[in-house]
C-alpha cells in the first residue's frame, strides 16, 4: 500500500477528538436480523452499495453503520485505503513523545463529511474508555492512549483507522434504502479488517440480504 499523501497526513495533524455524545448514540438494542429492512434500524450491519449505485461518492463503497436511529444514521467505509502513515507521524501531531515508537498503520477514507475528524473502530477486546459501545462486538474510540496500545501492540486485536465519515440526517437513509442504492449484510469481521480491499465489495454484495 502506498504512503498517505500530504492531505492525509495534514488531516491527521489536526485530528479533532471524538466526544462521546457528538455523533454515536450510547448502545441499546436494536431490530434483529430478519427482512424486510427498511423500516429497521440497521446499526452493526452493513451498507453494500448497488452496482448502479448514482451517487459517485459512494459507488463500489461498503460502509460500517456505527449508528441509525430515528435521528439519522452515521457510518465508516471501511474498503478504501489512502495510504500507510507512521504511527510516530500520528503520536506526534497530537502533542505526545512518539520516541521509540516503530511500525505505521493503514489510513482509510471514512467518507465525505468532516474530513478532519478521525475515528478508530475496533474490536471490544480493549475495553478501556473512553470508547463508545456500537454493539457487542464493536466499538468506536478516539484517544491517544488507544494510538499508543496499537503502536506498541496491545491494543484491540482488529481495527481500522479512519478519517471523516458517512452520515445521513433524518429519514435520509431510509428514502435511499426505498430508492434502491444500498443492500444491506450482516457485519462480517473478515469484510470490516482483512486487507483484501479490491475484494470487499463484492464479498459484501454477495452476502446481502435476500429481499423478499
Amino acid at each position: 500500500m502506498p504512503r498517505a499523501s500530504s492531505v492525509v497526513t495534514r488531516a491527521l495533524c489536526v485530528w479533532c477528538f471524538l466526544a462521546a455524545a457528538a455523533i454515536i448514540l450510547p448502545h441499546r438494542t436494536y431490530a434483529a436480523d430478519v427482512l424486510p429492512l427498511q423500516n429497521q434500524f440497521l446499526t452493526g450491519k452493513l451498507l453494500v452499495a448497488r452496482p448502479d449505485m448514482p451517487d459517485p461518492r459512494f459507488r463500489d463503497t461498503v460502509i460500517f453503520v456505527a449508528r441509525h436511529d430515528e435521528n439519522g444514521a452515521f457510518g465508516l467505509i471501511v474498503n478504501r485505503p489512502l495510504g500507510q502513515i507512521d504511527y510516530a507521524t500520528i503520536i506526534e501531531s497530537l502533542g505526545v513523545d512518539p520516541a521509540g515508537l516503530e511500525g505505521d498503520v493503514a489510513i482509510f477514507y471514512g467518507g465525505p463529511v468532516d474530513p478532519k475528524r478521525g475515528f478508530i473502530l475496533h474490536s471490544n477486546d480493549y475495553p478501556h474508555p473512553p470508547l463508545i459501545p456500537v454493539n457487542d462486538r464493536y466499538s468506536i474510540t478516539m484517544s491517544t492512549d488507544l494510538l499508543l496500545a496499537l503502536a506498541n501492540g496491545f491494543g484491540p486485536k482488529r481495527s481500522i483507522l479512519a478519517i471523516g465519515y458517512a452520515g445521513w440526517g433524518k429519514g435520509q437513509l431510509e428514502q435511499e434504502l426505498d430508492r434502491r442504492d444500498w443492500v444491506v449484510a450482516p457485519s462480517d469481521e473478515q469484510i470490516l479488517f482483512d486487507t483484501k480491499f479490491a475484494s470487499k465489495w463484492k464479498r459484501a454484495y454477495n452476502n446481502r440480504y435476500i429481499e423478499i
